[in-house]
């Protein structure tokens, strides 16, 4: 790979790279970091990484297990706690951001390999088999985490709406 090649890699990259960190943080600056160090990593390992679907699944693969890495050496957890998650209205319009920045705050709750996996599939708009070539691992394993976290984010947004229900009950 060229400095030219390098650069447009870097160019054509760089959004889903920062989009893939900043969906498994939810914070802009450790986002940015992992993406620089995944970029740095590029760099570094140019003449072994091939160009086109090879180099995308290799970008993939490393920032998710950036990510991994800067949330086990930082001790950093988000976990979403329910007495901050914000009302929800009788009728949401369909681009209601307070309904978009819990479903975030949600998934950034999520043990990491079923965050990974929804991150993934929904936010990168990955199939499952290209999720598990990316993770190395078992498309029935990405299948069980797909369901293992949105069975958790379904009981964790039941567990939010029935403390509402009590809590109006109080008042």
């Amino acid at each position: 790979m060229t400095k030219n090649e390098f650069e447009s890699v870097v160019r054509d990259h760089q959004r889903m790279v920062y989009s893939i960190a900043c969906n498994f943080f939810h914070n802009d600056a450790i986002a940015e970091e992992v993406a620089q160090d995944v970029f740095l990593q590029l760099f570094e390992q140019h003449r072994t990484i091939q160009l086109g679907a090879h180099c995308v699944a290799w970008l993939r693969r490393s920032t998710v297990h950036r990510c991994i890495d800067a949330m086990r050496r930082s001790s950093f957890r988000q976990e979403m706690q329910v007495d901050c998650m914000p009302d929800i209205a009788s009728e949401v319009p369909e681009t209601d951001l307070l309904l978009q920045e819990g479903l975030r705050r949600l998934i950034a709750s999520l043990p990491e390999k079923p965050r990974t996996v929804l991150i993934l599939r929904y936010g990168e708009d990955m199939d499952v088999e290209e999720i598990g070539r990316t993770l190395q691992m078992p498309v029935r394993t990405v299948w069980s985490h797909l369901q293992r976290g949105t069975a958790m984010i379904r009981e964790k947004a039941t567990r939010y709406l029935k403390e509402k229900v009590l809590e109006g009950d109080r008042r």
